[in-house]
């Protein structure tokens, strides 16, 4: 049977029903649920079948859409298509732009910019982090507030790896120019400073009870080692982040990262 973890998972967004019948375990996309199935978000699925079968190339997964996310995912990667040789900052869409400028948060356009593709990067990490430990999340924006710069929002389902997730943002924003804390003397010294970062650092240190109780190095390190491998995707996220004029919903987040 699936664990009772994912079996409580909502039913919502980016789903597949998954069957079991004796040793085989089949995925497939349905709107009328055959009686008996588990529905489960796509990344869960995966992982359950990897739980299970030990090897995901006997899985098949059909992800469900909506057509709105479908047309906003077709724009996004129609336009990274079209940008794909400039970088980051050249991309950078004037409406975010404009919050950042009009607000009179930064002295010209330039800065506002430069701004902009840091904020995209934190939020795009802490997206794929979500994805990747199985966690699940309503939107993702960089839309300017008087409070944060952007939001991953409604994540839940992270469990002992929510940790990941808060780390992620600053663990992208070095990803981003490779400027990774290498010596554990400098990263032990920083770690301490760490603090507000739009509520990021609270939650990494209330999440480690289980796994690290207590050890922030070991935890960060945990994280670097986990999203390191994950750079081009958090890239991929960043730069539609940055393209786009509004919120991500989750699945054409997902959609973006799965491309890479």
């Amino acid at each position: 049977a699936v664990p009772a973890a994912l079996a409580a998972i909502p039913r919502r967004g980016r789903e597949a029903v998954v069957q079991f019948s004796g040793a085989r375990l089949e995925c497939q996309g349905h709107r009328r649920l055959p009686r008996g199935s588990q529905v489960l978000p796509g990344s869960l699925a995966r992982r359950a079948a990897a739980c299970l079968r030990g090897d995901v190339r006997t899985f098949t997964l059909c992800s469900v859409m909506k057509p709105a996310d479908k047309r906003v995912l077709a724009g996004i990667e129609a336009e990274l298509s079209r940008l794909i040789r400039y970088d980051d900052e050249s991309i950078v869409h004037v409406t975010w732009i404009r919050q950042r400028y009009d607000c009179g948060c930064f002295p010209g356009l330039a800065a506002a910019r430069t701004a902009t593709a840091r904020t995209a990067w934190h939020e795009a990490g802490h997206a794929v982090a979500a994805l990747a430990v199985g966690a699940r999340f309503s939107s993702a924006s960089i839309h300017h507030g008087c409070r944060t710069e952007g939001r991953v929002h409604g994540v839940r389902a992270a469990g002992d790896l929510a940790f990941v997730i808060d780390a992620a943002g600053q663990v992208a924003e070095r990803l981003m120019n490779w400027t990774m804390l290498e010596r554990d003397d400098d990263l032990r010294a920083w770690l301490p400073a760490w603090k507000g970062d739009g509520g990021d650092a609270r939650r990494f240190r209330r999440a480690l009870g289980g796994r690290f109780c207590g050890d922030e190095l070991g935890a960060w390190r945990y994280s670097e080692e986990m999203l390191t491998p994950l750079r081009l995707k958090i890239r991929q996220v960043a730069r539609a982040l940055l393209v786009h004029p509004r919120y991500l919903p989750y699945d054409v987040v997902a959609a973006i990262a799965d491309g890479c």
